[in-house]
């Protein structure tokens, strides 16, 4: 292409005239040409989530109306009271109280890819020296650390789908003042109270029987496996975990506030195109159902931020007996700790440095979001009584063909309720445990059948059909009596029959659930 020169007033520009610029995405600098090229280069298959490709489309300005009192020029004209706002502008953040930009105001604030934090020992060091930890060298060891608030986030609200929801997971400690873990399945949208927001839309919530670690065991590994099915045959994924922490006060509802910090930690990667190995951050959220200073039961809605992320992968920081403060480990032999610092405002209004060994505020690394529930609920799962819900033999609520063949029975008596029959998430679960239905049959039950027939002539379904008939005939199980005592188990041990945790045999009650042996 021919290069050429125009002046200003061949352009028809003359002084006072304003120019706006905008960076095209291919133009952003970049050190590494691989995942953070746009689509039409090196990532042309990459997939990051729905909602981060509708906010790549937006240039998320903010308009302005015309003010009567400070504009000057006609209703076609524009100044600079009217014209559009970035949405990463700091005096709108503040007026509208929004204390943390959404992470694409972000993006356009810095205008450069994103890379998470690495505070750990440099692997591929060329300086000649042996790999850590036998040697270490300045190019190789990490710089100190400057602890600093984020001033993003990678989703900005939390919604529940329905307020049902909440209520189960209330609904079993109330009945055994038992805390429960469970965790969230959903998708993210478009979150229009901050500029360029994401919202983290919570159809579903998957209970634990407890945490058992490591998570990777091979039974939580194969539930996880289940849930994760069904929740992708519904379009859904997980976007985050809850769990309660409440503790009754008094006999009229009340709970203890007992929460006064989160020391709870969980990280992980979310698909960014413009950072540096295709992943930046996480919008995994985390949901506490706790007491507040009202002594009433309310939620607390958070993320960590991505030097809380990165220093948990080096292996720096552990929680404290105080829930407010990180501990910060020592260094070994195998473990090096760089300096780290943070940064706060004393009581004198000034700036102050200090070490945050041993220990810092928590309040450094979180992000907090907001939550709620829509005002017109449109739920994807509009069952109003559910499906049993899994891992509640405590309540004596099980998961059995019963109440699978009597829902069944009421979607065959009128095929046009299959589809409301079918709206049930731990449903969806316990038929994919089953192992009778193939993937694209999963699909088209988790996507609501709006055609039947097509459902009723799928293999899996007839297969369901003959399974039901055949336990029907058969007639219900022989019960056991609950005054039995719970089998023994080898080593002087007994199972607990309500969690089936090994207890000791000199134990009247379960170490884990504090339920009765008999």
């Amino acid at each position: 292409m021919a290069e050429f020169e125009l002046t200003m007033p061949q352009l028809g520009l003359k002084h006072g005239d304003m120019l706006y610029a905008r960076i095209a995405a291919s133009a952003r600098p970049s050190a590494e040409p691989s995942a953070q090229e746009p689509a039409d280069t090196a990532s042309v298959f990459f997939q990051q989530d729905e909602v981060d490709s509708q906010l790549e489309k937006d240039d998320g300005k903010i308009k302005r109306k015309r003010d009567g009192n400070f504009c000057k020029h006609g209703d076609k004209g524009m100044c600079e009271y009217c014209w559009p706002l970035e949405p990463f502008d700091d005096g709108y953040l503040a007026q509208h109280k929004i204390k943390h930009m959404s992470f694409h105001a972000y993006l356009r604030k810095t205008l450069v890819d994103q890379k998470d934090p690495d505070f750990g020992v440099k692997a591929d060091c060329k300086s000649g020296h042996a790999p850590w930890p036998e040697g270490i060298c300045t190019k190789c060891q990490p710089s100190a650390i400057t602890l600093m608030r984020q001033r993003f986030r990678m989703v900005d609200h939390v919604e529940f789908a329905h307020q049902e929801l909440v209520e189960r997971l209330l609904a079993f400690w109330r009945a055994t003042r038992c805390q429960r873990f469970g965790y969230l399945f959903g998708h993210y949208e478009r979150y229009t109270e901050v500029p360029l927001g994401v919202k983290a839309v919570v159809e579903a919530a998957w209970d634990v029987d407890g945490i058992k670690l490591p998570l990777e065991s091979e039974e939580h590994t194969q539930e996880m496996e289940r849930a994760a099915e069904a929740a992708t045959a519904c379009g859904l994924q997980i976007v985050g975990m809850v769990f309660t922490d409440l503790e009754p006060a008094d006999e009229a509802g009340k709970v203890l506030f007992r929460r006064h910090g989160n020391s709870y930690f969980l990280t992980s990667l979310d698909r960014c195109r413009w950072a540096r190995g295709g992943h930046f951050g996480s919008k995994f959220v985390t949901v506490c159902i706790s007491g507040n200073q009202d002594q009433d039961v309310e939620m607390t809605a958070w993320q960590v931020s991505s030097q809380a992320m990165a220093m948990q992968k080096a292996d720096l920081v552990v929680p404290s007996s105080v829930p407010s403060k990180l501990c910060v480990l020592e260094a070994t032999k195998t473990r090096y700790v760089p300096d780290i610092f943070y940064k706060y405002t004393n009581e004198y209004n000034l700036p102050v440095t200090a070490n945050a060994k041993p220990a810092f505020p928590i309040e450094y690394l979180l992000v907090n979001l907001t939550y709620g529930f829509p005002k017109q609920p449109m739920a994807k799962f509009r069952r109003p009584e559910p499906f049993p819900i899994e891992n509640r033999e405590h309540m004596h609520e099980v998961q059995t063909p019963a109440p699978l063949r009597s829902r069944i029975q009421e979607a065959v008596a009128d095929p046009a309720k299959i589809a409301a029959v079918l709206s049930d998430f731990h449903l969806l679960v316990y038929l994919v445990s089953l192992d009778i239905f193939s993937k694209d049959e999963l699909k088209t039950l988790g996507r609501n059948c709006n055609r039947p027939r097509h459902l009723q002539m799928a293999s899996g379904w007839q297969t369901l059909s003959m399974m039901l008939e055949a336990a029907e005939a058969a007639g219900p199980a022989p019960s056991t009596s609950a005054s039995a005592p719970p089998p023994a188990t080898s080593g002087g041990t007994w199972a607990c029959r309500h969690c089936t945790f090994e207890n000791t045999s000199a134990n009247d009650s379960c170490e884990m659930c504090a339920l009765p042996r008999d």
